[in-house]
């Protein structure tokens, strides 16, 4: 135990129990001074002191999800391009070439979303749904 009182430890475990005193004194005085009145209002979310309407179940469509995706994705490829950016000439050449590769890259699989209809917001026509057959042709 001594070598632990000689090390420059000490100060870390005098931060952690500092912060854990904080922390139950904080949830104790909540639970001593907080509010204990309930009524019909408390349990009810609400939006800016709106009180909801309807069902928070609502329908997304897969297309918001697929741009949200391809957002972060591209959005993702700035920080690298920015990072390259920064060590530019400590980088030289090699760093040139592998951000062409890299760039290139993202652009081919840019142009592929763009050709398949992956960026196409709205109404997909839907294709081979012609081999199935319908409700009234299976009751027939």
């Amino acid at each position: 135990m001594s070598s632990f009182a000689n090390s420059d430890l000490w100060p870390l475990a005098v931060y952690f129990v500092a912060v854990l005193m904080l922390v139950a004194t904080m949830l104790v005085l909540s639970w001593l001074l907080g509010q204990r009145r309930a009524n019909a209002a408390t349990n009810m979310p609400f939006e800016s002191g709106v009180v909801s309407v309807g069902t928070s179940q609502i329908r997304i469509s897969v297309e918001f999800y697929l741009i949200a995706i391809f957002f972060v994705i591209f959005d993702l490829e700035t920080v690298f391009i920015f990072a390259w950016a920064i060590a530019f000439f400590e980088l030289g050449w090699h760093g040139y070439f592998a951000m062409l590769i890299f760039v290139v890259i993202l652009v081919v699989a840019l142009v592929y979303e763009w050709k398949t209809g992956a960026l196409d917001w709205g109404i997909k026509q839907q294709t081979g749904l012609e081999d199935y057959p319908t409700e009234t042709e299976e009751s027939a």
